[in-house]
């Protein structure tokens, strides 16, 4: 029998939304271990006062096995 957790995290990159996805994976592995997928939650982005956007975030639920 095996029993998974679910976590939620948020990640942010200037590059784009793959980024931040792959970014936020690589952090939470580095504290969590076990780690067999994800749902992206939400997406948003953050412009400058012209539009422009700056900053994408994507807000994550992982999901990890319990050892």
């Amino acid at each position: 029998m095996s029993v998974a957790k679910v976590i939620e995290i948020s990640s942010s990159s200037s590059k784009g939304f793959e980024h931040a996805i792959t970014d936020g994976l690589k952090r939470a592995s580095k504290s969590v271990k076990n780690i067999k997928g994800a749902w992206v939650n939400d997406y948003k982005v953050v412009t400058s006062d012209d539009g422009k956007v700056t900053e994408w975030r994507v807000h994550l639920h992982i999901s990890f096995v319990l050892e």
